[in-house]
């Protein structure tokens, strides 16, 4: 069973899913503005975060937020909720029905609970540090795939503004020629936890931020898998650069991506 963290983690979650729900199934997203070159956010991203402060709030008074709707406020250090109410916001504008809601609470030693909901597919994937990770009550392990022929990898593509997109490209046409498949589906923190579940087997991406990454982590982690950034270093959530994968995919994936 889930602690007392983790339930409200659970419960802010599901409030900001039913936001999210109630615009999606209306065909037309509201209010969508744009925050950088293709970085999208809408009424709903708002309100959804909205909901979700209001739940955390509420069973942890005090504890301040590292959100991406109000990064301006937000607190990078100490215990602190970690919050993306909408990952995936271009796919939830263009009617897409594949994205999610990333909530984590994490301090300075890493993340301690996290959740990854899915409102389209009502999945949600949670984990504790030391506890495990779980999709609903199933406990979550990562896929037993031993070799890089046989081998799904997510990934996220840099989009218009971001940098390094020859080096990304570089590094993707080696791991195409080794491997079964290539997914680039849209919200980094279902990746993450497609990879804990074994839906994937790998997953890397730069350029992300601590609010994509905190609960999926945690996910892949505590499934099993090996998370680092792409030097093989402890990921450092402020540069959002991350390579989650099985231990046994984990090494070969490392040094592919650093080839020369």
């Amino acid at each position: 069973m889930p602690s007392s963290l983790a339930t409200a983690l659970i419960s802010a979650a599901n409030a900001g899913a039913s936001v999210l729900c109630s615009y999606f199934t209306r065909g037309s997203i509201p209010g969508v503005t744009l925050k950088g070159p293709a970085d999208f956010v809408s009424e709903a991203d708002l309100r959804s975060e909205a909901a979700i402060k209001d739940v955390l709030s509420a069973a942890q008074p005090g504890v301040p937020f590292q959100a991406e709707e109000s990064a301006s406020e937000a607190v990078a250090v100490g215990p602190r909720f970690i919050i993306d109410p909408l990952d995936g916001t271009t796919n939830f504008v263009r009617g897409l029905p594949h994205f999610s809601i990333s909530l984590a609470y994490a301090d300075d030693s890493g993340t301690i609970a996290g959740v990854v909901l899915d409102p389209m597919r009502a999945e949600l994937f949670w984990a504790e540090r030391g506890q495990g990770a779980f999709l609903g009550e199933q406990r979550l392990t990562v896929a037993n795939v031993a070799t890089l022929e046989d081998a799904l990898i997510h990934t996220g593509v840099p989009h218009r503004g971001r940098p390094d997109h020859e080096g990304y490209l570089q590094k993707l046409a080696r791991v195409m020629a080794q491997v079964s498949g290539i997914r680039r589906l849209g919200s980094a923190a279902l990746d993450l936890a497609y990879v804990a579940a074994g839906r994937g087997d790998a997953f890397f991406e730069k350029g992300l931020s601590p609010w994509d990454i905190a609960a999926g982590m945690l996910l892949v982690s505590e499934a099993g898998g090996v998370v680092t950034d792409q030097q093989g270093a402890a990921v450092r959530l402020e540069r959002g650069d991350v390579l989650a994968a099985s231990s046994a995919l984990h090494a070969s994936l490392l040094s592919m991506l650093n080839a020369t």
